[in-house]
């Protein structure tokens, strides 16, 4: 970003800011709404406006605009609306975005070490485990040391919705052992893409809405997005019938809330306030709805399309566990992945340990009331 445009931007907030003010204080004669004119954002998701994470997405914006008090406002946008979808970390930095909604393994081409907040290797913790990493374990430092320090970027980022771990995706016949993957031409994105590629896969890294017309061209064969009413959305029951549940190559993402940084600091602190606690209030909305839709969406999937979900055998996510092995001696040799995978390590090794050891086995209840049901 060069010096001109960062002046402008901030001239720009603060001219509006002023203008604010001057109404605010003027003649009786002056109309209040004009005082009360809105903030506007301009936002971009790396998402389809069919896909159901755009409407995650407005949820956010929804409850920004309710806590302000209609002193802020978002303009949300789907993916193309002003880039393309791995294109919004750059938008954002450059300032023809305000603010995007992605994750940060969409720019992982820029650095690698984006993949660690994320899509990263599995040391046991879940979603959550990885997203309590992010702000009670060190990794919200060590996001800003990348993007600010590393990368030179004006940004800032958080963290929200823990997404359930991604299954291993949409495969035309079965595959029941890791040796049956050589040779697929699979879509995934970011360490997963490497990942998959040491256990024999050909990968391409596409965009949600690009996946399936590069299935229906014969460029991918199998492929994974994310969850049942994405891929629902996207059309995955009409080019496979086999899905398959549970996988390491994607199992703690969370969505990234990008913002300009130096639009962070142009806002009234209350209003900076929102922005972020947004994320955290939506986290909990998010989780809730996609609890409630990727689980029906499934059963759309079993009942209505044909499609035969399956659980991913043990002998891939063994497979998958050694691939990680394999390649994190080589992403080590990064200092900062080091420290990023150190600090992962160490916080999954405390909290996991509790987690693990203190929850029941819900299979066990489950099967005791729904029985038959499960395939393990």
């Amino acid at each position: 970003m060069t010096d001109s445009t960062k002046i402008g931007r901030r001239s720009f907030l603060k001219r509006s800011a002023l203008a604010g003010g001057t109404l605010a204080g003027g003649t009786l004669a002056a109309p209040a709404v004009l005082a009360q004119a809105p903030l506007v954002l301009k936002m971009q998701t790396s998402w389809s406006a069919s896909n159901i994470w755009q409407e995650f997405a407005q949820d956010y914006v929804d409850r920004v605009e309710a806590m302000s008090g209609g002193r802020l406002k978002i303009d949300l946008l789907p993916a193309g609306a002003v880039v393309a979808a791995f294109q919004v970390l750059d938008a954002v930095n450059d300032g023809l975005l305000d603010a995007a909604h992605s994750v940060p393994v969409y720019w992982y081409g820029k650095n690698k070490a984006a993949s660690l907040f994320g899509t990263g290797p599995v040391f046991g913790g879940s979603a959550t485990t990885m997203l309590s990493w992010f702000y009670e374990g060190g990794g919200a430092e060590l996001y800003r040391e990348l993007t600010q320090d590393i990368m030179g970027l004006d940004v800032e980022g958080y963290l929200g919705f823990p997404m359930f771990a991604q299954p291993f995706g949409w495969f035309k016949g079965e595959v029941n052992t890791a040796a049956d993957l050589n040779g697929f031409k699979y879509r995934t994105v970011g360490l997963a893409a490497d990942l998959l590629q040491s256990m024999g896969m050909s990968v391409a890294q596409l965009p949600g809405g690009e996946i399936v017309p590069a299935m229906e061209r014969g460029v991918i064969d199998a492929f994974e997005f994310n969850n049942p009413s994405s891929d629902k959305d996207f059309g995955a029951q009409d080019v496979a019938k086999n899905y398959y549940l549970s996988s390491y190559h994607q199992a703690s993402e969370s969505f990234e809330f990008l913002f300009n940084k130096l639009t962070m600091e142009d806002l009234e602190p209350d209003l900076r306030a929102i922005l972020v606690h947004s994320v955290e209030a939506v986290s909990t909305a998010n989780t809730a709805k996609a609890m409630r839709r990727y689980s029906a969406d499934l059963k759309w999937l079993q009942d209505e399309a044909g499609v035969t979900v399956h659980r991913t055998s043990k002998d891939i996510l063994d497979a998958q566990i050694k691939a990680w092995d394999g390649l994190i001696p080589e992403l080590e040799q990064d200092p900062f992945m080091k420290k990023c995978l150190d600090s992962q390590r160490a916080w999954v090794e405390q909290v996991t340990f509790y987690e693990l050891m203190n929850a029941p086995d819900y299979a066990l209840a489950y099967e005791h009331y729904f029985p038959g049901k499960l395939k393990l």
